[in-house]
């Protein structure tokens, strides 16, 4: 499914709409509007969720969002040998958040993005 190259600066929030993602670089040589293209390596989250969600669960467990597993990796394009993060367009994006415990909190909304380059 083709999609745009998700950048390192690209604005994204949890679904509580309270806590921002941050797409750690994985890379620095190949750029797209000025800004490292997101890839994603194997294991390790590639998306942390910065303190600011206020998720919890009865009865007032904290249950914050902390991370960002994308699901949508290019099939056709890869930089290092790593598959390109991409999106289809600013909305709930191709991804779960999930809170420390690795439990599943919904889909990250993405903000603002580049919309030149797109990829499969």
């Amino acid at each position: 499914m083709p999609g745009f190259l998700l950048h390192a600066n690209a604005a994204m929030t949890c679904q509580h709409a309270a806590g921002q993602a941050k797409v750690v670089p994985g890379q620095a040589r190949v750029l797209v509007s000025g800004q490292p293209v997101a890839v994603i390596p194997p294991g390790a989250p590639t998306i942390a969720v910065l303190p600011g969600c206020p998720f919890t669960v009865p009865p007032s467990k904290p249950q914050p969002c902390v991370t960002v597993r994308w699901s949508m990796p290019s099939t056709r394009v890869k930089v290092m040998g790593l598959p390109v993060m991409l999106a289809p367009a600013p909305g709930p994006g191709p991804g779960i958040c999930q809170s420390a415990e690795q439990i599943p909190q919904g889909a990250p909304i993405v903000g603002a993005m580049q919309s030149r380059v797109s990829a499969m």
